[in-house]
C-alpha cells in the first residue's frame, strides 16, 4: 500500500511532467513554432481553432492546472485534499473533452496531448486514493491533518 508521502511525491512528479509538457506547448504557441512530433498530428492539433479557449491557449490552461494540483498538496487537512480532487478531475474532464476533439473534430492525434491525458488520469487516481483515505479517517472519528 502506498504511503501518503509516496502518493504526494508521485503526484508532484507527475505534475512536474505535465507542467513540462504544457510549458513546452505554451512556448510553441506563443513563438509560432512547429512542435516536435512523432505522430504527425501535433501541429494540426496545435494550430486548430480548438487550441485556444476564450482567448487563452489550452496549453497555458494546462500549465495553470499542473501548478494548482501540487499546490493543493501544501494545504493541510481536508480542504487541500478536496481541492486536489477538484483540480485533478477538472483537468481529467477537460482532457477527455480535448481527446474527443482530437479524434472526432480535428482528426489528428498529438503525442503531447495523449501523454498529458495519461498523466492527469494517474494524478486523478492518486488524488482519489488520498480523498478516500481521508474519508475513512473522518468516518473513524479521527481528525484529518
Amino acid at each position: 500500500m502506498l504511503s501518503e508521502g509516496r502518493i504526494k511525491l508521485a503526484i508532484g512528479l507527475l505534475s512536474f511532467a505535465g507542467l513540462a509538457i504544457s510549458g513546452y506547448l505554451t512556448y510553441v504557441h506563443y513563438y509560432s513554432l512547429h512542435p516536435i512530433c512523432l505522430t504527425g498530428g501535433c501541429e494540426t492539433v496545435q494550430s486548430s481553432s480548438y487550441a485556444v479557449f476564450l482567448g487563452i491557449p489550452v496549453a497555458l490552461i494546462g500549465v495553470i492546472g499542473y501548478v494548482l494540483i501540487p499546490a493543493s498538496l501544501l494545504i493541510r487537512g481536508g480542504w487541500g485534499t478536496l481541492l486536489g480532487v477538484i483540480f485533478s478531475f477538472a483537468g481529467l474532464g477537460y482532457s477527455i473533452y480535448l481527446t474527443y476533439l482530437e479524434l472526432f473534430q480535428i482528426h489528428a492525434i498529438c503525442q503531447w496531448c495523449v501523454t498529458s491525458a495519461v498523466l492527469i488520469t494517474l494524478i486523478a487516481i492518486l488524488m482519489s486514493i488520498r480523498f478516500l483515505r481521508d474519508e475513512k479517517v473522518q468516518a473513524g472519528g479521527h481528525q484529518v491533518s
